[in-house]
């Protein structure tokens, strides 16, 4: 295949294709099915088939020719046939086609709703569940012979890259004599009783010594490899490592609750998925304190679900948090001159999706940007509600 780009989707290339002004931009949302099943009925070909018929349709509305249409699509015709493709599917798939960039394909962990849109630029607000409530967040698998820290979000789970004063193991502190002394202990050599952390050093307080030496390298490198000062750290660690790292740590977001038990014997997967289990509700909460927060402050000012004010404030960038319903459409045209909106009944040749538009605005912005059902919104049966910066 040529001209395909599949790569991950991070908030970058969001930012960048949500900015891609092209004539007759294609966008196509399908869920891949990742079950036997489905695969082996061709179920997410056949969906691919159906949005490239759709979207046909619609580069005909352009009075586009039809030489000139089946041309264009032919990268999309393309990934039907790509068995590569189909084999080991995401969740979803995003396709994106414009003449100057060509093809760009996403295959991501969530999946979508079939949908096609063409406009003079990409239509992303299916996309906006990828960057919230994404929980990014650091894990720290911790134990006297094994440490490795691991970043992570709902959709991804991956080793951070670590500086070199990172310790692996409390040999890499204690030094050459570790493992004789270690031996001595286990061995019965040693007149001290193995404890909890089997007796390193000459006494009780050396062992204290050389571990909290130990956990305090740990904290320092952690504190430098961190970029994304606001996430939370989340410890997997027997109970009393947890105690002793938690006297050293000085990185301002350690999660109060662990992952009990030998880390070095939790895989990935497992890791991954108990360890988002463990932090669920701290991501939602930031969710749940904005509708809160615009339920305290409707009637102030601070919150509207007026289109006109909202997609003026989007474009002003002054929306703190903007919710968009997930079952309201609003197609139409908005003057930024006057501020005046025209609001159409389905998405047409000369208007354009206004959630998408608020929706990119805000999130290029740096504001928050939910899509919920109706019956989650701060007010119901608006397509959209806006929290205002204070």
């Amino acid at each position: 295949m040529k001209d395909v780009r599949e790569q991950p989707l991070t908030k970058s290339v969001f930012e960048a294709l949500s900015k891609q002004q092209a004539a007759h931009a294609v966008s196509m949302y399908m869920p891949m099915y990742k079950g036997g099943k489905e695969q082996n009925e061709g179920l997410g070909q056949a969906n691919l088939k159906t949005c490239i018929k759709e979207v046909h349709k619609l580069l005909a509305n352009y009075q586009i020719p039809e030489k000139e249409i089946l041309e264009y699509l032919k990268p999309i015709d393309e990934i039907v046939s790509n068995i590569n493709i189909w084999r080991n599917p995401a969740e979803g798939l995003a396709i994106f086609l414009d003449k100057e960039e060509g093809l760009r394909m996403y295959p991501l962990p969530i999946s979508f709703e079939r949908q096609v849109y063409v406009a003079g630029h990409y239509y992303m607000q299916p996309l906006f569940e990828l960057f919230s409530d994404d929980g990014m967040y650091y894990y720290l698998a911790l134990s006297q012979d094994f440490v490795k820290l691991f970043e992570g979000s709902r959709y991804s789970f991956k080793e951070a890259t670590v500086t070199d004063i990172m310790p692996a193991s409390l040999e890499d502190v204690v030094g050459a004599d570790f493992k004789e002394k270690q031996l001595q202990v286990r061995t019965g050599h040693s007149a001290h009783k193995v404890g909890a952390f089997h007796g390193y050093g000459e006494g009780k307080d050396d062992k204290e010594k050389e571990l909290q030496n130990y956990f305090g390298q740990i904290n320092k490198a952690v504190n430098e490899c961190i970029k994304n000062k606001n996430a939370p750290l989340v410890l997997a660690c027997s109970d009393g490592v947890h105690g002793m790292y938690k006297k050293v740590n000085t990185y301002p977001h350690l999660y109060e609750d662990h992952l009990p038990g030998d880390p070095e014997y939790r895989d990935v997967a497992t890791a991954h998925k108990e360890s988002l289990k463990l932090l669920n509700d701290y991501f939602l909460a930031t969710r749940r304190d904005k509708i809160n927060a615009y339920k305290e402050a409707a009637h102030t000012g601070r919150t509207s679900y007026r289109q006109s004010e909202i997609l003026e404030a989007a474009l002003e960038g002054t929306i703190d948090t903007l919710f968009i319903n997930k079952s309201e459409s609003l197609f139409g045209i908005f003057k930024v001159a006057n501020s005046c909106l025209i609001v159409d009944s389905k998405k047409d040749t000369h208007n354009v999706s206004l959630t998408n538009l608020a929706g990119v605005k805000t999130f290029l912005k740096g504001g928050n940007v939910y899509v919920l059902e109706d019956a989650k919104m701060p007010i119901g049966n608006k397509p959209l509600n806006a929290l205002f910066r204070a």
